[in-house]
């Protein structure tokens, strides 16, 4: 588990297991409305749950979602929740896990290598590492 003022990094299958074993645990999935549109959005159905899909930054500018934290209270009240932060590759997610820190949670995870996962030798993301390339349940549109 997590320690109460530490972010944990962990791997896709980790976040899966968590997620499958924990009722309680939730994926926040950090990403922008065209990446849910356009690439994918975690499927688990399969556990039970939906994803929670909370903009870090806000496109197309990017720039940090100022009702981030209060969406989250508003959606994962309890603080003692275990969330697991999901983005395209591990920053945002990262940083949005060190903001549910900051806000009193204290159980929080950054998904390593994201939904995505790391470029390949070609550049091409969804083939190494990440929630894709793990081959965990995924939908589009």
């Amino acid at each position: 588990m997590a320690h109460s003022r530490d972010v944990e990094n962990i791997d896709a299958i980790s976040a899966w297991n968590i997620l499958s074993k924990d009722n309680e645990a939730l994926l926040v999935d950090v990403r922008t409305v065209p990446e849910w549109t356009f690439v994918g959005v975690p499927e688990l159905r399969a556990i039970g749950k939906e994803p929670l899909l909370l903009s870090w930054r806000t496109y197309p500018k990017m720039d940090i979602n100022p009702d981030f934290i209060t969406a989250l209270c508003q959606q994962a009240p309890n603080k003692e929740t275990s969330l697991l932060f999901l983005c395209r590759s591990g920053a945002r997610s990262l940083e949005a896990a060190k903001a549910a820190l900051s806000a009193g949670y204290h159980h929080c995870y950054n998904i390593l290598s994201g939904f995505e996962g790391d470029p390949n030798a070609d550049g091409h993301r969804g083939m190494l590492k990440g929630w894709k390339a793990e081959n965990l349940p995924w939908g589009q549109g």
